[in-house]
This record gives structure tokens, sequence and C-alpha cells, in this order.
């Protein structure tokens, strides 16, 4: 299994809460409750099995264990645990989806400008 350092998570939401609105941060995250808008970081993005993402979500590394109605955007890795539910599109640099894994949308890497421009 994949490992993502969550090192710099200085937010949680617990498994009672219920978040209405965007959330906007520059460190990790981890949810387990229910959060009903968007979930911009710089850091890394954890959804627990439990949680519920009714939003987009932009982070450098994110972890899906929940429910995510939404896009998700990592200019790192997206895990998508075998109890995930995710119906949006993916945009990411390293992509795994686990077996069990339920996906719904398209997915769209990220290219270094350097591969890019390498055909001149």
């Amino acid at each position: 299994m994949s490992k993502i350092n969550f090192q710099n998570v200085h937010t949680m939401i617990g498994a009672d809460a219920i978040i209405e609105g965007p959330i906007d941060l520059n460190e990790g995250i981890i949810i387990y409750g229910k959060v009903n808008g968007d979930v911009n970081t710089k850091g890394p993005v954890r959804i627990a099995q439990q949680a519920i993402v009714e939003g987009n979500i932009t982070g450098s590394d994110i972890r899906v264990g929940g429910t995510v109605n939404g896009n998700i955007q990592s200019n790192g890795q997206v895990v998508l645990g075998k109890k995930s539910i995710l119906k949006g599109d993916i945009i990411y640099r390293k992509l795994l989806i686990e077996d069990g894994a339920q996906f719904e949308g398209k997915c769209d890497i990220i290219l270094d400008d350097d591969s890019s421009s390498s055909e001149s």
C-alpha cells in the first residue's frame, strides 16, 4: 500500500461534525465527519471511511476512504481506498485506485512542462 506523509496535518473534522461552506487551509486536514463545501489546502487531505465531502477537494496528496461527490485535484498523489466512493473527476500526478473502490468520472494526469517541450 502506498504511504502518504500526514505530518503537516493540523486540522481534524470530528466524526460528529457537519461543516457548511468552504474550508481553506495552508496545512493538512483529516475529515471524519461531513463537509458541505469545497476543501482547499496546500497540504495533504485524508477523508476517513465514514466521512462525506459534498464539494471539490484540492491538496498536495489526497487519500479518500469515504465518500466524495466532487472533483479532486492534487499536484501529488491521489489514493482511492478500497471502500471509497468518488463521483467526480481527478487531476493528479500519481494515482492509486485500490480494489473495491467505486469511481465515476474521468482522470487527467498533470504532465511536467519539461516532458511536453522535449520534442523541439
